[in-house]
């Protein structure tokens, strides 16, 4: 059974006319789900998550210091991208709760899979530094706190966003428990994510793509550079930073033909671990000859749970 977490605290964190990463995201994702063939799905307000849990990823002076900057009124710049309003801290609590939520469903075995439709959104949040639009990286928090609740030995990452999470790779750089995989566009901002880029060890899975690229380049790069190595780690969790600005219609990005179907494909590699998505991310050859070590065909089939969380857009 899958179980749908969110809660309308999200919809308190504004940002100006226009912005693209804005509360009608979530009312998109509602609208959809309140469809007749989706009462199948068990549904969850997210909790608040404890400063505790949160420090788990960010230091205690980076949470002081994002929830001394929210205004009474107004909204604040954080950069030319990440913006504060009044409402903009209960609503980060509110997000790193709910994938703390799904993490504790999925592994209690209360549910095969969550999907955590939240924002502020999360993974271009580095330990002390917000932007890209987030604040608190959920689904670094939800992978750490899997560790020390339930102690997972190993988490794995996969972020389909159309943007790298430079926060995520940040934070777990240097965790040979943790494996971060992402698909991406390059060059597109923040500028991070070259094949080159593996972690201290070798924990990093970087698949950049190239502006026209489409699904079947993003599907190829899922089956032969990113889920052989998902499989090979084991891990006991996996999270997804689910951004959807890979879709063909975003105009963030310029990824040509990325669709629901592609989504779903990576989904179906993927669902027999135990997933948590986190919302808010093919070759018809290998376009990166120092990876064809890892060109073999492979699906991860180990009975695992997943969590589906929101990355940035």
């Amino acid at each position: 059974m899958t179980l749908f977490i969110t809660h309308s605290a999200c919809f308190e964190h504004l940002t100006p006319p226009g912005h693209p990463e804005r509360p009608d995201r979530l009312r998109a994702i509602e609208q959809v789900l309140e469809h007749e063939k989706f009462t199948f799905l068990l549904r969850e307000q997210c909790p608040r998550a404890e400063r505790e849990i949160v420090a788990l990823c960010h230091p205690w002076e980076y949470i002081e210091r994002i929830r001394r900057a929210v205004p009474q009124s107004g909204l604040v710049q954080l950069d030319d991208d990440t913006v504060l309003s009044a409402g903009s801290f209960e609503a980060s609590l509110r997000a790193a709760g709910g994938a703390i939520l799904a993490v504790d469903e999925v592994m209690s075995g209360k549910a095969k899979n969550a999907f955590v439709a939240i924002r502020p959104a999360g993974h271009h949040a580095e330990a002390t530094t917000a932007m890209g639009f987030c604040l608190f990286n959920n689904a670094a928090i939800a992978a750490r706190y899997a560790q020390r609740r339930y102690s997972a030995e190993r988490v794995g990452i996969v972020d389909f966003d159309a943007h790298h999470g430079n926060g995520s790779q940040q934070i777990f750089w240097s965790d040979r428990t943790v494996m971060y995989c992402s698909t991406h566009e390059m060059p597109l901002f923040p500028g991070t994510g070259e094949w080159s880029e593996c972690g201290e060890y070798n924990n990093v899975v970087n698949v950049p793509l190239r502006a026209g690229d489409g699904g079947e380049t993003f599907r190829e790069a899922l089956d032969i550079a990113i889920l052989p190595r998902l499989q090979g780690f084991s891990p006991d969790l996996v999270v997804i930073s689910a951004g959807f600005d890979a879709h063909r219609l975003d105009p963030l990005a310029n990824l040509n033909g990325f669709l629901s179907r592609d989504a779903c494909h990576g989904a179906d590699g993927i669902v027999n671990f135990p997933l948590v998505e986190i919302r808010g991310a093919r070759l018809s050859r290998p376009r990166w000859p120092a990876q064809r070590h890892w060109a073999r065909k492979g699906r991860a089939c180990a009975k695992l749970p997943t969590l589906w969380l929101p990355s940035s857009i």
